[in-house]
């Protein structure tokens, strides 16, 4: 015999349970979302092989122009500091030039000629009160854009492959990042560093480098002049200072309180937020090309 408790008629105005709507699975998201950055990236990509073939003055434009614009992102990111902001553009120009018709010892020279012109301009009423900081910071993107353009200029005028190898590394840098990203959303559950990018995991940094790795190491094998243990050290060392440049940036971003660098590339952010691994790369791929391949 049972004993009814409860009267099925105590639940008859209750309302039903909403129900939830179906979860869209996290994968299809994903996929989306890679295919999203790989369809903006893309014109950037034909852009930057493009100039990569033409070489010589139309390349040295072009990396005046993204200097130019990365830099107008960097000082409105800084623009409370109060960065010297015409030093900047004529320093991180004169190194390009300096890059493409000069020598290494042009570099330095400009490089050097750049503090005066910095004290020049923070002298001036404007700049004078904490001027320690306004000119830190001018430094600092002098040095973080500057730089690494130049490292472009120098490994794109390589005798012979050089053009070649500079599309090898933004290849490696792409192949490292995009997959670096798609992992991480997919597989990573242990956080790379929390402190810095929230987002960035242990499965992806190891996703990225190691297809990053082979990325470059693929488009090496059709050239003849490129062995597969060179392809492959220079790939790895590109596919190891990705993520580097990336940390570097979200620090960045991150103390100054910034989500993106921009909008230039809509939803996906600014110039900088895309170039953040190639100002790393391109350094570490120029001298080991230098060491591997001449």
């Amino acid at each position: 015999m049972t004993v009814e408790l409860f009267d099925d008629e105590m639940f008859e105005d209750d309302p039903a349970p909403t129900p939830k709507p179906p979860r869209e699975p996290r994968r299809r998201v994903l996929s989306g979302e890679t295919a999203k950055r790989v369809l903006v990236a893309l014109p950037w990509i034909v852009f930057a092989i493009a100039i990569t073939v033409a070489g010589g003055f139309v390349f040295a434009v072009a990396m005046i122009a993204i200097g130019g614009i990365c830099l107008r992102e960097y000082i409105a990111m800084t623009e409370e500091s109060r960065p010297i902001a015409i030093p900047a553009y004529l320093a991180v120009a004169a190194l390009i030039v300096a890059a493409n018709f000069g020598t290494a010892f042009n570099v330095l020279m400009i490089l050097a000629a750049s503090f005066p012109l910095l004290f020049a301009f923070g002298a001036g009423d404007r700049h004078r009160d904490r001027v320690a900081v306004s000119l830190g910071v001018t430094l600092l993107g002098i040095f973080w854009i500057g730089i690494p353009l130049v490292h472009a200029v120098l490994l794109r005028d390589l005798p012979d492959h050089g053009a070649a190898l500079l599309v090898d590394v933004l290849v490696g840098t792409f192949v490292a990042d995009t997959a670096a990203y798609a992992i991480g959303r997919m597989f990573g559950s242990h956080k790379l560093a929390p402190g810095i990018s929230p987002n960035k995991t242990v499965e992806g940094l190891i996703g990225g480098f190691l297809i990053g790795t082979m990325g470059f190491w693929f488009a090496g094998l059709y050239q003849d002049w490129l062995t597969g243990a060179d392809a492959l050290i220079i790939g790895a060392a590109v596919a190891a200072f990705a993520p580097v440049g990336d940390l570097f940036e979200s620090m960045l971003k991150r103390d100054l309180g910034k989500k993106d660098t921009g909008t230039i590339f809509g939803p996906h952010g600014g110039m900088l937020d895309r170039l953040d691994a190639v100002f790393f790369t391109v350094v570490v791929g120029y001298y080991l090309s230098v060491a591997l391949v001449y």
